[in-house]
């Protein structure tokens, strides 16, 4: 629980709560962050350690870095396995954190020692790749095999934030959750998000608005 008396400056008339980022506690803009950047899309991340031990994870902070060259981000909060692993080899697949997996994707997200393959410990079956070493979660819809093409950490030792960039080098998804039109269906997909504290969510009303051309020139 977040207490805003020891962290925020309200006025009497303010609708706001303000927040003075630099009196927060260590750790403290997380909570904040997390429950106003919303929803978050999953990278469950499945890597490979330079030893051969399988390993997947979820990451919440994961987005398109770039459409061309294609490329994702997700971050590690932390030096965990996945971080470890990709700056091992190299090569890391995304796999699409579907509704019905949700439970195994939470499940994986367990602290897990790094000789202890996720895989077999949430019992979720894998299928090979097609171009990296990293398995894919076979249950998946959608998998998306990266290499890697840098990072970026802020701050440093073992809490440090890392931002890991993987180029796109093959996409797999399922044929059952594909569009007419040849492109995945988001409803077919079934994503879920994490918001903030303990709270995942579902994909909810998709609806269609379409981008306006130039603005009119001014009279």
């Amino acid at each position: 629980m977040v207490d805003n008396d020891e962290t925020s400056h309200v006025g009497a008339d303010s609708d706001r709560v303000e927040v003075s980022v630099v009196e927060l506690p260590p750790r403290g803009t997380y909570p904040w962050l997390t429950a106003c950047i919303i929803p978050r899309p999953i990278a469950w991340v499945s890597t490979l350690s330079a030893a051969g031990v399988p390993n997947l994870a979820p990451h919440s902070f994961f987005t398109v870095a770039s459409h061309e060259p294609p490329v994702l981000s997700f971050t590690s909060v932390g030096t965990k396995d996945s971080l470890r692993n990709v700056r091992e080899t190299g090569e890391f697949v995304v796999c699409l954190a579907s509704g019905d997996l949700r439970t195994h994707v939470n499940d994986s997200s367990a602290r897990y020692s790094p000789e202890q393959d996720e895989f077999h410990e949430t019992g979720l079956a894998t299928e090979p790749s097609r171009v990296v070493q990293p398995h894919r979660v076979a249950s998946s819809p959608v998998a998306l095999e990266c290499v890697l093409v840098g990072e970026r950490s802020f701050a440093e030792g073992d809490r440090a934030s890392t931002v890991v960039f993987g180029r796109v080098v093959h996409l797999a998804v399922s044929r059952a959750a594909m569009a007419d039109d040849g492109l995945p269906d988001p409803v077919l997909l079934d994503p879920v998000a994490r918001l903030g504290r303990e709270q995942w969510s579902h994909l909810g009303a998709v609806f269609e608005l379409k981008r306006p051309g130039a603005p009119p020139p001014r009279v």
